[in-house]
């Protein structure tokens, strides 16, 4: 990825008015943040907000809470109000998403806002991801509270993603057809792909989706036990979900057994 902070750039006074939010290459706006700033705002200390000059527009890449803040500070006519800020020019939108990710590298940035940022620009793993998500009927999101159907959970989806692009493609599909929006949780949602990537030919969708789905306390059942198996193995919690999830299917089968994860492990 090329060094976007070095590119050539300018210093230009510019109308807040003029300003414009690209959704798709920058954070959501924290309200909660607007406010911290505008509590200990020091004019002295704002700094230069970075934009992007692309289409006769300026596009803000790293301030928008500054700015927010400043305006609300302001009051009545603050959009006449012109600032000095830094200016890049002839970035594309994913190029905007890429200064971003490399300015806010060392920031409190969310996982879910660089995911966000990482489609935008057109990254292999989150495009990969986004799209078996998608293919799975659902959709990455910052909370499943907001939208039904939401994955919020981007570490699991990327360590199941990095198991195999199979492993997270089953995982979404058992999870949520087993327990809906409930089973959409990052240790269910990394648990699973485990699964998969340990037993696929001996797993059948179907009988596996029954037997998760109609076993005793549900997904608060699968979690309960997991936990339970934590603390006796020392195992994270999406490990002792693939351990508990094999003895729900054992005891759901008629037919020949899974070997238990802790015998296939050896």
């Amino acid at each position: 990825m090329q060094d976007l902070v070095r590119r050539p750039h300018k210093f230009a006074e510019v109308t807040l008015g003029e300003m414009t939010i690209s959704d798709r290459a920058q954070r959501a706006l924290k309200a909660a943040r607007v406010e911290q700033i505008l509590s200990k705002l020091d004019l002295d200390a704002f700094g230069e907000p970075i934009l992007s000059f692309r289409d006769s527009r300026y596009y803000v890449v790293d301030g928008q809470h500054r700015l927010r803040a400043l305006a609300q500070f302001l009051g009545d006519g603050w959009e006449k109000q012109k600032i000095l800020c830094k200016v890049f020019e002839g970035l594309s939108e994913k190029e905007e998403a890429d200064l971003f990710r490399q300015l806010n590298n060392v920031l409190g940035t969310t996982a879910y806002d660089k995911f966000k940022v990482g489609v935008t620009a057109g990254y292999e793993e989150e495009t990969k991801i986004k799209a078996i998500v998608e293919a799975a009927g659902l959709h990455v999101g910052r909370s499943r509270r907001e939208t039904p159907g939401a994955v919020s959970a981007i570490g699991a989806l990327r360590t199941a993603y990095r198991l195999s692009p199979k492993s997270l493609m089953f995982s979404l599909r058992l999870a949520s057809q087993s327990y809906g929006d409930s089973g959409l949780d990052a240790p269910i949602v990394e648990g699973f792909a485990h699964l998969h990537n340990r037993y696929e030919r001996a797993l059948d969708d179907e009988v596996t989706v029954e037997a998760l789905s109609h076993a005793r306390g549900g997904v608060k059942g699968l979690l309960n036990g997991a936990a339970k198996r934590r603390l006796t193995t020392g195992n994270s919690l999406a490990i002792c979900v693939a351990a508990e999830a094999v003895e729900i299917i054992n005891r759901h089968r008629k037919g020949k057994k899974l070997p238990s994860w802790w015998s296939a492990a050896a």
